[in-house]
């Protein structure tokens, strides 16, 4: 649940549990549990994640990328092999209209809606004072936590989700869906096409749920959420950066945003398995890394705010 909207109440419009204090439980208290409590607190979690005006803003963004670069080659009409990767594909397969659009939204749009989802997910508890009304018993810190993360990853697939989709669709109007030409030069069918599509889809929500994981951590930091998405956000920017320095290629193969782009892989005939379950497992290790932190930091703070 985000800040701003309030302390969620049970059935009879009252705050659900007690105020717990500012420090830590005891371990030795077994919180009291209810059957289908982690479930409707994951659905009340999306509801607000999902009717949030600014949320919806943000996806708003992200469906206008794939538009806008549908539109423009459509007026443009550049040659293939023009432009960056895949763009000079488009004319002849509305299916790149959504690689290209993915390839544009990785480097900024989509690690900046996830900055500022991840980062507000408890530090905007915090701030706003609900955090320790959320915190009680039965809801225990890790539920708490498990909820916020499970959140955080759908909302990123769903980002995700809406650049392919509207680029799908504003790739089969404008350009029409063919069978598809591999970047290693073999042709496949559209039913594999759509597969590896996605595929596509899946691999770059892992890799931005280990950027989401990040901002888990960073937000049970702080209690500035504006603070605190900014840190998140930084935190591909600087790895970016990193990345970009020739002369620190030994660390490259380590750093988050090394293998964002590598669902490249994917639209080849001969997919290096070995390759996609390298990137995806570091993804995977990077997230284990940042959640493992967030558990350690937010079982052990005292909450008072």
């Amino acid at each position: 649940m985000s800040s701003a909207d309030g302390l969620r109440t049970n059935g009879a419009g009252a705050t659900t549990g007690v105020l717990i204090s500012g420090a830590a439980p005891s371990a030795d208290v077994e919180p009291k549990r209810y059957r289908g409590a982690f479930v409707r607190l994951y659905r009340g979690e999306m509801r607000l994640l999902l009717t949030r005006r600014r949320n919806m803003i943000l996806l708003g963004v992200l469906a206008v990328v794939p538009i806008f670069i549908g539109i423009a080659v459509k007026v443009s009409d550049p040659g293939n092999g023009d432009g960056p990767q895949f763009i000079g594909r488009i004319t002849g397969n509305g299916l790149f209209l959504v690689f290209t659009a993915l390839t544009v939204g990785i480097p900024f749009f989509l690690p900046l809606v996830i900055g500022v989802i991840a980062g507000d997910s408890i530090a905007g508890e915090a701030g706003m004072g609900t955090l320790r009304y959320l915190l009680t018993v039965p809801v225990a810190r890790g539920r708490l936590l498990a909820v916020k993360t499970l959140a955080v990853a759908t909302f990123t697939f769903i980002s995700v989700l809406v650049v392919a989709i509207i680029g799908l669709i504003m790739g089969a109007a404008l350009f029409g869906l063919h069978s598809l030409v591999l970047l290693s030069g073999d042709t496949v069918g559209i039913g594999s096409a759509l597969l590896r599509t996605l595929g596509v889809v899946a691999y770059v929500t892992i890799a931005l749920f280990a950027l989401a994981a990040g901002g888990l951590f960073i937000s049970t930091l702080t209690e500035n959420a504006i603070a605190a998405m900014a840190a998140t956000v930084s935190i591909a920017v600087f790895s970016a950066l990193l990345d970009a320095v020739p002369q620190l290629s030994a660390i490259h193969p380590a750093l988050l945003t090394d293998h964002w782009l590598g669902f490249g892989e994917l639209l080849r005939t001969s997919i290096s398995a070995s390759d996609l379950i390298s990137w995806t497992g570091l993804h995977l290790a990077y997230a284990a890394i940042f959640l493992s932190l967030a558990w350690s930091r937010i079982t052990t703070r005292d909450i008072t705010s």
